[in-house]
């Protein structure tokens, strides 16, 4: 029975999880994304979604929009759609506030008792100690043959509960997986208090000595495209790291969403004079306002221009020379957040990896937006199959 209910969960994720396509619903680009994502990895319904879209222009909108389909869902026990709703309400809530705790213990005690018989029967849930305090951990294992075992994290504003469906997909495919949330993100960040590092080496040495894995890829999403590589340039036991998201310099990436002229305060060390200038955008661009406010409380800061500051150590462009192994890099040629011209400073900074592949997509595969959330299977597809070539050179 027990292997009945493995297989039917399997199945029954990457024919009905795995999303495709790309939609309009707003015209502010990083709320027209972050709806996408509620829709693709977040379970939400299109209908629903388009109906809330026009009466979302700031981020309070948005979380009463989101808390409101919530808490519809969860009353017509709609589970799954009240699990992603209250998520998405969460991520646009202020960093600190009773609100957005509320909504994120109740979406994760939502999501691990709907799933309980995934996280009985086929996911590992774990806790690996770091520096004082703990690392969640998922461990995935096929039962059988395992072609290759992959370590995954997120990038600014993930939570590792929103891949199960990446970690089932994978695992079907006879493919170990070790997920965890790192420093910054997800329960590390909400419930352990452990904020953001560029030296991301510590957290995944911390996992491959936790678990004795060697020979392993690393994939890392969105800002976990610059982490990735960051971790593989001081980590032996990685052989292959894929990049899912251009991203050779988290500072440059973000002055790019800016005012003008930043960059030569930022030099001058200009802090009071910084300060005004992003608060007085922040108040007029709530993708800015959002991305500052949870900057600053995931790295442990009091100002934007602390923050900004903090940023400019999250690159890999330093230590590109440093990574030796088989490399992949992903990118999407719409993405919102990352200018795509940024691919070839990337590739530039890797002279000598063992190989690099590089892939970029576009409307025509459902996947231009930032790390093509309109085609998660193409992309694992095509992962895997780089994985598979790679090992077998």
């Amino acid at each position: 029975m027990a292997d009945d209910s493995h297989t039917s969960i399997l199945f029954f994720t990457k024919k009905k999880y795995m999303k495709k396509g790309t939609y309009q619903l707003h015209t502010d680009s990083n709320f027209n994304f972050q709806l996408n994502r509620t829709i693709m990895w977040g379970g939400g319904d299109w209908e629903e979604i388009k109906s809330i879209a026009p009466k979302i222009s700031t981020t309070e909108d948005w979380v009463r929009e989101m808390t409101f389909l919530g808490t519809n869902a969860e009353n017509h026990q709609q589970i799954s759609k009240a699990i992603g709703y209250y998520r998405m309400a969460e991520f646009f809530e202020a960093d600190g506030s009773p609100e957005k705790s509320r909504l994120y213990l109740h979406s994760k005690s939502l999501f691990y008792h709907y799933h309980k018989s995934v996280f009985d029967q086929i996911i590992q849930r774990d806790k690996v100690a770091y520096e004082d305090k703990e690392l969640p951990v998922w461990i995935a294992r096929p039962q059988g043959e395992i072609k290759d075992t992959v370590v995954i994290h997120g990038g600014n504003d993930s939570y590792m509960e929103e891949f199960l469906p990446v970690v089932q997909w994978l695992l079907s495919m006879e493919i170990a997986v070790y997920i965890f949330d790192g420093p910054g993100q997800g329960g590390a960040l909400r419930e352990s208090g452990i904020y953001y590092t560029y030296e991301w080496e510590k957290p995944v040495t911390t996992i491959l000595n936790a678990y004795q894995l060697d020979e392993v890829t690393l994939i890392g999403l969105s800002l976990g495209g610059m982490l990735a590589p960051r971790a593989a340039a001081f980590e032996d036991r990685i052989k292959r790291v894929v990049a899912w998201g251009i991203m050779p310099n988290f500072y440059d990436v973000i002055l790019t969403k800016i005012p003008e002229g930043l960059r030569v305060l930022m030099e001058a060390e200009e802090k009071q004079q910084i300060n005004a200038l992003i608060e007085k955008k922040m108040k007029i661009d709530p993708l800015v306002r959002w991305a500052i406010q949870h900057g600053m409380f995931s790295m442990n800061v009091d100002t934007p221009y602390d923050y900004l500051k903090k940023t400019r150590n999250f690159e890999m462009e330093s230590i590109g020379s440093q990574i030796t192994q088989d490399f992949l890099l992903l990118g999407s040629n719409e993405d919102h957040f990352i200018p795509v011209e940024f691919y070839k400073r990337v590739i530039d900074a890797l002279p000598n990896v063992k190989s690099l592949t590089y892939k970029m997509y576009t409307k025509n595969d459902s996947a231009e937006n930032h790390c093509s959330f309109g085609n998660t299977e193409l992309v694992l597809k095509d992962i895997v199959h780089w994985i598979l070539n790679a090992k077998n050179k």
